[in-house]
């Protein structure tokens, strides 16, 4: 079956996630348990037992959903021969796209997201920084409000849904001016900071050196880059855009326009909820997207794969 891989980001984890996968699958069992020992704590504990604060903490949540995302995949591998033409994941998980298609090892890849996490978690507590989610609208609009108020465009979902980011009194003052520029809805975001914006570049300065000494494999199977919304396969380039992505837009709706534009129609998406299945129905009305995150969904994606395979 061939297929493109999506993996989720941040903001998609819950409290109990990969545990019936884990208690169920000797290869989910085997990548928590590595990740477990390579972090030198017990992961699995907050990923199935939260508490949800802890969870939610960008420390916890990034590896969190890179190792549920890897879980997943090696379940569905077990019991389905997929074939990724592609992979590509919102944000943190354009890592666990990386890994999926063994860009680099599950561990370097665990270790650079732990870090990223970290860093990123210490930029939030250093500067006052929230998002906003802007629906309703064109991406123009939600660019030059973004300008005009100091702040930064984090994300490019899905037509219609576009998420600033920056300082608080500027997030603010695009909320009360978003009516004006057209938006039908202006709502800030429950988050720890500004991600995808320059109150970020702490952050991005020291992944940098991080990403400079990961050992990279050079894979045949393209991986779509956020920040210019384009397939990597060069070394350097893929060190590059890593890092840029820290502080620059998630441009999601243009990837997946590239995709679709490509005749690609089946994409299974890895990670908890079906966020990126709903932004796909935006972009592309005849793609199919089969969402996975646990047993129950599991065993559907693999009884409509077999269907759709026979």
């Amino acid at each position: 079956m061939k297929a493109v891989l999506l993996f989720s980001g941040q903001g998609a984890q819950k409290v109990g996630m990969g545990k019936d996968l884990y208690d169920q699958y000797p290869a989910a069992r085997a990548l928590i348990e590595q990740a477990d020992e390579a972090l030198g704590f017990s992961l699995s504990d907050i990923m199935f037992e939260g508490p949800d604060a802890e969870l939610t903490r960008t420390c916890y949540c990034q590896p969190a959903l890179y190792v549920h995302g890897l879980a997943c995949l090696a379940v569905l591998k077990e019991m389905v021969d997929i074939e990724p033409v592609a992979a590509a994941g919102l944000s943190l998980g354009e890592f666990t796209a990386h890994a999926s298609v063994d860009t680099f090892s599950f561990a370097d890849g665990l270790r650079i997201v732990q870090k990223r996490g970290a860093y990123m978690e210490e930029a939030c507590n250093a500067t006052k920084g929230t998002m906003a989610a802007m629906i309703g609208g064109t991406d123009e609009a939600a660019a030059q409000l973004a300008k005009d108020c100091g702040i930064d465009v984090a994300n490019y979902n899905c037509p219609g849904q576009t998420v600033l980011s920056g300082e608080e009194a500027g997030i603010d003052q695009a909320i009360a001016g978003a009516k004006a520029a057209g938006i039908k809805i202006a709502k800030k975001l429950n988050v720890a900071g500004a991600y995808h914006s320059r109150l970020m570049k702490s952050a991005q300065e020291k992944l940098v050196p991080e990403l400079a000494g990961l050992n990279i494999n050079l894979s045949e199977i393209p991986v779509y880059c956020n920040y210019e919304a384009r397939p990597v396969t060069d070394a350097d380039d893929i060190r590059r855009v890593l890092g840029a992505q820290v502080c620059g837009s998630v441009r999601w709706t243009e990837s997946m326009q590239d995709l679709t534009d490509k005749g690609e129609r089946l994409f299974i998406e890895l990670g908890p909820g079906k966020t990126l299945a709903g932004m796909m129905g935006r972009i592309c009305k005849d793609a199919t997207v089969i969402s996975i995150e646990d047993v129950p969904s599991l065993l559907a994606a693999v009884e409509q794969l077999k269907a759709m395979n026979a």
